[in-house]
């Protein structure tokens, strides 16, 4: 066996060295076929992080979805679990699109910036919240960048005492984008002085995401460049630097510094942590868009004063399956074009609510998919007019379910503007019914039911519904509880699990 000898003493040597541990992880997921595991799995876009005493908080996009910015909280930068939002409720100047939220924290206050549509106009610009804590009680405090068409991604800087703030802008004009800066008050909270350019895309490559670090004489200012999201994606990180905040800021020439890999693709919009920890993130190349963009770690490494920087990806040993059991839970639905009226007890979930006018899906409680092979499973307890069960849901125009109304079970499904009824089974109605919904990995889904601990049925036998219309292009879809109905009535839910396979 001397070619296996020799390959675990390679092994050992590359353990006294720098790269050891990504080493070891890619040889392992070679040898095993180990799927690649996100630090943050499940749609959790444009990540940015804060350090609080012993503990790490991590805040990122939730585009349409209400709640608005989720937060999580981790101990050691591996394990994470959520632990709330930044808002319940929409700010009351805000239409949607709740994108790149940013932390900062100064004078016993912690700064969440972030970007939203404007009601009045639609135009995208950066707000700021404020609280005293990093997970909770956070409080709108208006606007701070309007500017053009529109202002996004929101980066701090504080440089020797005088608070700058920096953004993207030019991306909806016919002229090169540019990463702008302006001097901003000392509460935090508005633009002061003349706006300035760090950095212009001469080259059209796109331009975003930014956060800046000092070390040495320079000032390295990290973007993103290329096409964010969905399946044309090609997202990657770069690096330019200069000797003074403002610039001119000098390009690297061997750019960009992080790219995909043999399991991640389009990685981007990150902030950093302990000076040298860069949380961003990119889509898993097995699932991609249903998914979506994953939060992720990769190490800063300096060779030396004066030298370029390099990414170095981490490897992750969060403990999180992803499985999710019971019915409470950090629900989000889309607020855009429903409004849940939800009940929770120890062993039931009431569901009803309203929705918008020309909403032909209904209202779903959703959770965020960490796999594109899972069972979603309930039981709906009452029986009457209103079609109660599952649904996977990428918008209110794209969406597919299970539910029982009355004595009759259906398979359904929004496409566009068309609501169809693929299949239907007849049920008792006087006795629970139990659903499930089946996602595999080649973006097709199919329904069962069962009644009286009898076993599984399928609802349109031999029939897998192509579902791979769901995703849209910002965010993946996700699995929930569904209701369709007036809302005098309801759904009554006993049980909700996601099981990944």
């Amino acid at each position: 066996m001397p070619g296996r000898n020799w390959l675990f003493l390679l092994m050992v040597y590359y353990c006294n060295m720098k790269f050891c541990l990504l080493f070891i992880g890619l040889f392992c997921c070679q040898l095993v076929h180990a799927q690649p595991r996100a630090l943050i799995p499940g749609d959790f876009a444009d990540p940015s992080i804060v350090k609080a005493g012993n503990r790490y908080y991590a805040v990122g996009t939730s585009s349409e979805w209400a709640p608005h910015f989720p937060i999580y909280i981790s101990k050691d930068l591996q394990n994470w679990k959520q632990t709330g939002f930044v808002f319940d409720k929409a700010p009351e100047w805000t239409s949607g699109s709740f994108w790149a939220p940013e932390y900062y924290y100064q004078n016993n206050t912690y700064y969440i910036y972030y970007t939203a549509r404007r009601k009045s106009d639609n135009i995208s610009c950066i707000g700021v919240a404020t609280s005293k804590y990093p997970d909770r009680g956070f409080q709108d405090q208006g606007v701070v960048v309007s500017f053009g068409k529109e202002a996004i991604d929101a980066f701090v800087y504080n440089d020797n005492g005088q608070l700058y703030i920096t953004f993207k802008a030019y991306g909806l004009d016919k002229r090169p984008i540019e990463i702008l800066g302006s001097k901003l008050s000392a509460d935090g909270l508005r633009m002061e002085g003349e706006v300035f350019s760090l950095l212009k895309d001469d080259k059209r490559l796109g331009m975003e995401g930014q956060s800046i670090l000092k070390k040495g004489n320079y000032y390295y200012l990290f973007y993103s460049a290329g096409a964010c999201c969905g399946r044309g994606c090609n997202y990657n990180v770069r690096v330019a630097r200069a000797e003074n905040f403002k610039g001119p800021y000098e390009d690297y020439a061997q750019n960009p510094i992080l790219d995909a890999n043999e399991a991640w693709k389009c990685p981007g919009h990150g902030t950093f942590v302990d000076d040298n920890m860069y949380i961003y993130h990119a889509y898993n190349k097995k699932s991609h868009v249903f998914t979506g963009r994953e939060g992720m770690m990769a190490e800063l490494v300096w060779p030396g004063d004066g030298d370029w920087p390099s990414f170095v990806s981490q490897p992750v040993n969060n403990s999180a399956a992803g499985d999710v059991k019971g019915l409470a839970g950090f629900w989000q639905w889309d607020f855009r074009n429903s409004m849940p009226d939800v009940k929770i007890s120890k062993k039931e979930l009431s569901l009803s609510g309203t929705s918008k006018q020309g909403n032909q899906t209904g209202i779903v409680l959703t959770v965020r998919p960490v796999s594109d092979a899972f069972d979603v499973l309930t039981t709906v307890k009452n029986s009457n007019a209103a079609l109660k069960g599952l649904a996977f849901y990428g918008d209110v125009h794209a969406a597919v379910g299970v539910g029982v109304v009355e004595d009759t079970v259906e398979f359904w499904m929004v496409k566009g503007d068309a609501r169809s009824v693929l299949a239907k089974q007849a049920v008792q109605s006087a006795a629970p019914v139990q659903l499930k919904l089946s996602m595999h990995a080649d973006a097709t889904c199919e329904v069962f039911y069962r009644q009286n601990d009898a076993g599984w049925e399928p609802v349109a036998p031999g029939m897998r519904q192509d579902i791979s219309f769901l995703p849209q292009w910002d965010r993946s879809p996700r699995p929930g509880l569904h209701y369709k109905g007036p809302k005098e009535l309801k759904a009554v839910f006993s049980g909700f699990e996601v099981v990944n396979r």
